[in-house]
């Protein structure tokens, strides 16, 4: 297969984005992981957003970037309405080959899939897969394969028609040929520099030079050109227990015992409200219809653990991982409790506990929302 055939996946036209182009205002979300989160500032969608200003200044670009750091698509799931559905995104670029390398493939199925329709659901988006690199896809790229997280990003893309493009294979290629140097790239492995970083951006621009630039300009003479408009129906999913059903609990529903308080979070931007406590022994009850739960805190090392069951089995012990390059708070965690339980009624019943570690340093429970998988 050549370079172009294995980066460059174009599956079907961007009709939506094309379309909000000739109107005058273009929206472009953004959901993944730290390599497209926005902060650092020098990311790869900074030159791919300059370039679509700079190729359309009649055109108001709006960018909706809600990637997040240390986040996969489990999060993302629950985070697509508030964050791109509702913001009026034409355009979604998709960014989890890596985050959720870490997570069980059948698992990372489920919450891909789901992510993918809730976006296609109501027909006026396009979604764009960019997958990015770690280190420990080298041996199987060096020897032309391609990795599992990557290959299941394809399968789903085929299944739904979104083109992709594979911004790890584009700048492996560019080391290959002397033109980037590896430590330019990825000097820890992982996060690209900014000449990294453009080279992302380039394999997108070169994505969007044939998917926007050539098309927009035909179909300006096209008179067949509304026809590219029709929705298209999502077809059957690949997975039976997709999350694309998976909903938000409001944490008013939730019944407490014990010093809580439901807070306005100032300190992270993607988080509205938390329920939170400091106190040991503090409770939490609420029924929820469905067959699992996803958990998000705002999350970190003074963070308590916590015990649960539900419909009254067996308690459940929690004690997660604080990798040394968490703070004290601000990492918006998802905490996964299942999702094969009997559809239907249920109850959870959840209790804080310390920890009892020595890399648990304190009792602050705050919880981001409640994620109900149907």
């Amino acid at each position: 297969m050549t370079m172009d055939g294995a980066v460059w996946k174009h599956r079907n036209p961007l009709i939506h984005t094309c379309k909000a182009l000739e109107e005058g205002q273009l929206t472009v979300g953004l959901i993944g992981g730290s390599i497209t989160d926005a902060r650092p500032r020098h990311n790869w969608p900074e030159p791919v957003i300059a370039w679509l200003v700079a190729q359309y200044p009649q055109v108001r670009i709006v960018v909706e970037n809600a990637a997040i750091g240390a986040t996969g698509s489990e999060l993302a799931v629950f985070r697509a309405k508030r964050d791109l559905i509702d913001r009026g995104c034409q355009l979604v670029f998709i960014d989890y080959a890596v985050n959720d390398s870490g997570e069980p493939s059948d698992k990372r199925q489920r919450t891909r899939e789901g992510l993918v329709r809730k976006l296609l659901e109501d027909g006026s988006r396009d979604v764009v897969f960019t997958h990015t690199f770690m280190q420990s896809m080298y041996a199987a790229m060096s020897e032309g394969g391609v990795p599992d997280t990557i290959a299941e990003l394809e399968t789903l893309a085929d299944h739904y028609g979104i083109g992709s493009v594979w911004m790890g294979l584009y700048a492996l290629e560019e080391v290959r040929k002397g033109r980037m140097r590896w430590e330019e790239w990825l000097p820890d492995g992982l996060h690209p520099t900014h000449r990294g970083s453009l080279s992302y951006a380039q394999s997108v621009i070169a994505f969007l030079e044939k998917e926007l630039y050539n098309q927009h300009n035909q179909r300006l003479h096209q008179s067949a050109a509304p026809t590219l408009h029709a929705q298209r129906e999502l077809p059957t999913p690949l997975h039976p227990h997709h999350w694309g059903d998976a909903t938000l609990l409001p944490l008013t529903e939730v019944r407490t015992e014990g010093p809580w308080v439901i807070r306005r979070w100032p300190f992270y931007e993607w988080i509205d409200q938390v329920l939170e406590t400091a106190a040991v022994s503090a409770k939490l009850s609420f029924a929820f219809e469905g067959r699992g739960l996803s958990l998000g805190f705002d999350f970190g090392k003074t963070s308590a653990e916590f015990r649960y069951r539900i419909d009254g089995g067996d308690w459940v012990a929690i004690s997660r991982e604080r990798p040394d390059w968490c703070g004290d708070d601000g990492w918006y965690r998802d905490c996964f409790l299942g999702d094969d339980l009997p559809a239907g009624q249920h109850q959870i019943e959840l209790e804080v506990v310390h920890g009892d570690r020595p890399e648990c340093r304190g009792t602050n429970f705050r919880l981001a929302h409640i994620g109900v998988i149907r």
